[in-house]
């Protein structure tokens, strides 16, 4: 791990953002009923799980910090034939939080993908990136594009 001991705390945000394509049939499918399958509420359920991986991201990359996020928010909207997850998180430490963002918005993504895998074979996880981050030594970045 690196050494963040030296590092000012500071207040520290970032969100991510993944894209879960459907295919036609899929999609209409899905809205059908309601963006629920046999396996219950899609949106709910990944959100609840995406919530947990943001926290225990440490255990799942070498390296990360283990950290007591302070926010984490994940918002699911369909957008044509595309599930768009937002992940946001803050806390006021010595270390980033993109890292926390970024896996909490994919394994959302994992969580649909597994609930709406009986729709189709099709369906298509992409898209996963950074759109901003604040604070810390490298200050603020914002996705362009």
């Amino acid at each position: 791990m690196v050494d963040v001991g030296g590092k000012a705390v500071t207040h520290r945000t970032a969100h991510a953002r993944v894209a879960v394509h459907f295919p036609p049939e899929a999609a209409r499918s899905f809205a059908a009923n309601e963006f629920s399958t046999s396996k219950g509420p899609v949106f709910h359920t990944a959100i609840v799980a995406g919530v947990l991986a943001a926290k225990r991201t440490h255990e799942l990359i070498p390296f990360c910090h283990p950290l007591g996020l302070e926010d984490c928010r994940i918002e699911i909207a369909m957008q044509g034939e595309e599930a768009v997850i937002d992940c946001r998180v803050s806390l006021h430490g010595r270390t980033g939080v993109e890292m926390e963002a970024m896996t909490g918005a994919s394994v959302a993504a994992l969580t649909v993908y597994d609930m709406c895998k009986s729709l189709s074979k099709g369906i298509v996880i992409r898209e996963a990136r950074l759109i901003e981050k604040t604070g810390g030594k490298s200050g603020d970045w914002r996705a362009t594009g």
